[in-house]
């Protein structure tokens, strides 16, 4: 397994001479799983360059998380679920308390992992994918789906093919493909298609799709020859413009196709340039484009030589949600340091962190995240926030952003969440936290 160590504290040389000084060295390690190469890359390499160049920028213009310097490292997965546990594994001891959280940026690996926090007291963000379930804090006391679950995801695109036909009662007869990665990522959604298919009365296709999904003819002959009304599309990697391709070869109207969050990104639809126009995805969290975060990381990090990826790829969405998620995650330290101290945390104490955070528009702006994210608030019991999305919509050269803010339903989720987190917390013989009295 290749690893790449990336250390960012000026310190860290002095910290490494003994034991002992490693001990009390004031730091904060973050590991960070990444997959930089496989077919996965196009969409791994701009994920993990803005969650780089964030934890950069805190050291260099603020000298840390309030004066605690933070230090990471990469380590390599492929994609993979068993280099991603290995890593894990390597990476969970490191820095003088531990790891402060993973982001595994793999709902395969995330599932791993989730039965090893029980134990290991490290939190696990999914901004945007992981387990629907996790939503639970109650159950999944280690689990922050921030932003949004592939339940939500897969609600508000049935909202909006239900809006575009005049009324979710108009779905009834319509016909809904899922191009989906036969993966547990793929998977997470159909739960909630199958719901909302009982209420509404559509078809359901389910079209599973072969890991890294270049072969994808057979799905698409089945496409044409169902011509269904709408194409929601859950890949990954070269899945997405792969689809893409075969949508232009067979005939298959862009307009009616709507991604994931991770199906909707510059990698997905450049390799098909002009073919891609009016294909739709959601985007959450943060659109393509640049801001005050962006102006700070080219003055503190890019023009002193420390950027991590190309100057010019700066603001894509994909960066932009890495940026996005780190934040997140340095904000749960920053959060938890009014309860522990300014010193480093252990996992377990960057979660009450997790669980506490209130990044309400005054510190979007202020963190220089304005247009680039909602408002986050969490608790013991929910661990995901607020979750809403927009439509974005590819132009041939860019994305744009479609008016409309959309939110899950949550008198369809709530009944989901609760009973597939009891069933996992059943068969996991796990007792649920009693939120009320760790508040008292």
């Amino acid at each position: 397994m290749k690893v790449k160590s990336i250390v960012v504290a000026a310190a860290v040389a002095a910290a490494f001479a003994s034991p002992a000084a490693f001990a009390q060295a004031k730091e904060q390690f973050f590991p960070s799983l990444v997959y930089r190469t496989g077919p996965y890359a196009p969409n791994g390499i701009p994920f993990a360059n803005g969650f780089a160049d964030y934890l950069k920028l805190i050291n260099a213009r603020d000298g840390g998380i309030n004066g605690v310097k933070i230090t990471f490292e990469e380590c390599e997965t492929g994609y993979a679920t068993d280099k991603g546990v290995e890593c894990y594994e390597r990476l969970k001891g490191k820095g003088p308390t531990g790891a402060t959280v993973f982001q595994p940026l793999s709902t395969g690996i995330t599932f791993a992992l989730t039965d090893k926090s029980f134990n290991d007291h490290i939190p696990i963000i999914t901004a945007g994918y992981g387990r629907a379930d996790s939503v639970d804090g109650t159950v999944f006391a280690w689990n922050f789906p921030l932003g949004g679950t592939y339940w939500d995801a897969a609600d508000m695109l049935v909202q909006f093919v239900g809006k575009k036909e005049g009324g979710l009662d108009k779905l009834k007869g319509k016909k809904i493909a899922l191009v989906y990665h036969d993966s547990p990522y793929g998977k997470e959604p159909i739960a909630l298609l199958e719901e909302r298919r009982k209420m509404h009365g559509y078809q359901l296709m389910l079209l599973p799709v072969t890991h890294p999904g270049v072969e994808q003819k057979a799905t698409w002959l089945q496409i044409r020859q169902q011509r269904p009304d709408y194409v929601f599309l859950w890949g990954w990697g070269v899945m997405n413009s792969t689809a893409l391709k075969e949508a232009v070869a067979t005939g298959y109207p862009r307009e009616k196709m709507y991604g994931v969050w991770w199906s909707g990104a510059e990698p997905d639809v450049a390799p098909v340039g002009e073919g891609a126009k009016g294909y739709n995805a959601l985007v959450f969290l943060a659109p393509a484009g640049q801001g005050q975060v962006h102006k700070d990381i080219i003055k503190y990090v890019y023009d002193k030589g420390q950027g991590t990826g190309k100057k010019e790829d700066i603001g894509d969405v994909l960066y932009n949600r890495g940026l996005v998620s780190v934040m997140m995650a340095v904000e749960g330290v920053r959060r938890a340091h009014i309860k522990y101290g300014k010193r480093p945390l252990k996992g377990e104490e960057v979660r009450w962190g997790l669980e506490n955070l209130a990044i309400d528009e005054a510190a979007i702006k202020r963190l220089g995240f304005a247009g680039f994210m909602t408002p986050v608030s969490t608790s013991c019991v929910n661990h995901e926030g607020d979750a809403q999305a927009r439509i974005h919509t590819w132009d041939g050269k860019k994305w744009v952003v479609q008016p409309g803010v959309y939110h899950a339903d949550t008198s369809i989720l709530k009944p989901m969440i609760r009973a597939s987190a009891e069933k996992y917390a059943a068969e996991k013989k796990i007792t649920k936290r009693d939120c009320a009295k760790e508040a008292g």
